[in-house]
């Protein structure tokens, strides 16, 4: 039974910018009929959202994504469950506003839609529960082309994990961090009832979508949400170790700054989801005080480290 799964993410350039998310209420579905392990009675698809339902369609009759009502407000809502399916064991249920791709154990999902502004929160109705030490989740990318660079910059990223369980509707209110102090270009909202180790049972309804407040132009609120950091030891000598707890695996850049912000030192290491080890250099350094700051892909962390 395969127990871990992997979101890779990939956001693709966009063009004219939406005032708000599409489909933000979740009133539009399509229907898609299939004859395989699906059954003939197929499944529901929310317009401009992504899901694992086609994928789930080939193996079983039991989606991940079901068309919820009655709603709060007009007349459905989105509700995702993570199921056991044959073959995989359990899997998360997964909503994008892009597309999903699912290959063994991981869910790669790639689009967005265009958005150029800079709200300060993403709110909403939900209901959630937990299976087990399952907790789910809701993450909002807004990032901007780069033409010099030919890549995506992250403006914003947050991953927000359900705190406890909401059994019947509330309201809730995430706030957005910010890397960058620009407007973005793409934005990209992911929904999900599990975290890396999905446990049958979970679910997440969600509801009214709406991105409120601003925040202005040039305001950066650096918050590494994704990841657990620590550095020791603390004043260090020669070497010292990052201990960084990942929920996210790829390629992490670390850059040794002086107070000033000029780059003393940097290096290059591979992270894992979890655990992970990386061992500083330090020698040649000046006793003195220096800013760590670790760069995953999916958000930025700034640690003081002091040398003696």
């Amino acid at each position: 039974m395969i127990k871990h799964f992997t979101l890779s993410i990939a956001l693709l350039l966009a063009g004219t910018a939406f005032a708000q998310i599409p489909n933000a209420s979740f009133e539009n579905w399509t229907h898609t009929a299939t004859s395989g392990a699906g059954g003939t009675a197929g499944y529901d698809q929310p317009v401009s959202w992504g899901t694992a339902n086609a994928f789930i369609s080939t193996l079983d009759s039991v989606y991940t994504c079901i068309k919820g009502t009655p709603a709060l407000v007009g007349s459905y809502y989105i509700k995702l469950l993570s199921k056991a399916v044959p073959i995989l064991g359990a899997i998360p249920g997964v909503a994008v506003t892009g597309a999903i791709t699912v290959t063994g154990t991981t869910y790669s999902v790639s689009g967005g839609f265009p958005f150029n502004s800079r709200p300060a929160n993403l709110t909403g109705q939900w209901q959630y529960m937990a299976s087990g030490a399952d907790q789910g989740h809701i993450v909002v990318f807004l990032s901007k082309w780069n033409s010099a660079l030919n890549k995506k910059d992250t403006v914003s990223f947050t991953n927000y994990t359900l705190p406890g369980m909401a059994m019947t509707w509330a309201s809730f209110s995430i706030p957005l961090t910010y890397q960058k102090g620009s407007i973005p270009d793409t934005a990209m909202i992911l929904l999900a009832s599990s975290g890396t180790t999905p446990v049958a049972g979970s679910y997440l309804s969600v509801d009214t979508l709406l991105f409120t407040g601003t925040v202005p132009s040039g305001v950066v609120t650096v918050v590494n949400d994704h990841a657990t950091t620590t550095i020791y030891p603390n004043p260090a000598k020669d070497r010292a170790t990052i201990y960084y707890y990942s929920l996210f695996s790829g390629q992490m850049t670390i850059t040794i700054t002086d107070i000033a912000g000029k780059i003393i030192r940097q290096q290059n290491s591979r992270i894992g989801i979890g655990s992970n080890d990386i061992q500083l250099d330090l020698s040649g350094l000046i006793r003195g005080n220096y800013l760590v700051n670790m760069t995953d892909g999916m958000g930025t962390d700034c640690k003081k480290l002091a040398i003696e």
